[in-house]
C-alpha cells in the first residue's frame, strides 16, 4: 500500500508542479518596454525589447488617422499632432524620443512577427461608434493577414470597442475592457476574456479577482509598478500585471516562488 502511494506521488507532483507554474502571474510591458537604453514609449524598439526580456505580451495604442490608416501611439494629441484629425502622413513625421518615427500598425506587426511575444492592442475610444467599428474592422483584417491571430489580444476603455472586438473577432480571441465601472458578472455576460482594471478598482474590489476566476476568466491590473501593489496583486491571485518596470516585475515574481 505504501508503494502504491509511492508511485501514485511521484506521477501526481510533476503534474501539480506544472498547474502551479501555470498560474505564475505574467508580465505585459506597457507601451512596450521603454524604460530602458534606446527605446522610447510605443516605439518598435520598446516592442523588441519586452520581447528580448521575455514579457509574456507587450501593450501598445492605436488610433485611426482621418485618412483612415492606423497608427500606434497613445495620446490623442502628441507633439502638437491630433492623430485623429491628422493623415497617416502627418502622424508618422513625429519623431520619437529614441529617434524612430511614429510606427503605422502595419510597420509594428510586420516587426512583432518575426517575435514571439502575445500583442496587446489598446484600440482607443474615437469620437464616434463609425470610427471604432472602421478601426476594428481594419485591425482584424490587418491582423488576420499577416497570420498573427493567435496571439493578438484586445483591450479598450470602450464598450463600443469591446463589443465590436467581442463580435468581429476569431471566436476565443482575449477581449478585455478597462474602463473600471462593470462587475465580474456584467463582463461574463458582454462576452469579455476578464478586465483589465487600474488598481484603485481591485483596492475597492478585491473581491472582483476571485469572481472573475470563479466565472472562469481572467484578470489583468495596470499599470502597476509600486513593489508593494505587485505583490499584493500576487498574492490576490492576478493573472497578469502590465507594467511599466517589466525586469524588476520578473524579480519580483522570482523571489516569490
Amino acid at each position: 500500500m505504501k508503494l502504491k502511494k509511492l508511485i501514485i506521488t511521484f506521477f501526481l507532483l510533476p503534474a501539480a508542479f506544472g498547474y502551479a507554474q501555470t498560474q505564475s502571474t505574467q508580465i505585459i510591458a506597457h507601451r512596450g518596454f521603454w524604460k530602458t537604453n534606446g527605446s522610447a514609449q510605443n516605439s518598435i524598439a520598446a516592442l523588441m525589447k519586452a520581447d528580448s526580456v521575455g514579457c509574456y505580451g507587450s501593450e501598445f495604442d492605436v488610433w485611426l488617422t482621418d485618412d483612415d490608416q492606423l497608427v500606434v501611439n497613445w495620446s490623442s494629441v502628441f507633439k502638437g499632432v491630433n492623430m485623429q484629425e491628422s493623415t497617416v502622413k502627418e502622424c508618422t513625421a513625429i519623431v520619437l524620443d529614441n529617434g524612430e518615427h511614429l510606427p503605422t500598425l502595419q510597420e509594428y506587426l510586420e516587426k512583432a512577427r518575426n517575435l514571439k511575444t502575445h500583442l496587446i492592442l489598446e484600440l482607443k475610444a474615437h469620437k464616434t461608434r463609425e470610427q471604432e467599428t472602421r478601426a476594428v474592422k481594419k485591425i482584424l483584417k490587418m491582423v488576420k493577414g499577416m497570420e498573427l491571430e493567435d496571439r493578438m489580444e484586445y483591450i479598450t476603455f470602450s464598450r463600443h470597442v469591446a463589443k465590436e472586438f467581442i463580435r468581429l473577432a476569431p471566436k476565443g480571441t482575449p477581449v478585455y475592457y478597462q474602463e473600471g465601472d462593470l462587475s465580474p458578472k456584467e463582463l461574463k455576460e458582454w462576452g469579455c476574456t476578464g478586465p483589465n482594471y487600474r488598481l484603485n478598482v481591485f483596492r475597492q474590489h478585491p473581491e472582483w479577482i476571485k469572481e472573475c476566476h470563479d466565472l472562469g476568466m481572467k484578470v489583468n491590473a495596470f499599470p502597476i509598478d509600486n513593489t508593494d501593489d505587485i505583490k499584493w496583486l500576487i498574492s490576490q491571485g492576478i493573472d497578469y500585471i502590465t507594467t511599466n518596470e517589466p525586469v524588476k516585475l520578473q524579480e519580483i515574481i522570482r523571489e516569490k516562488q
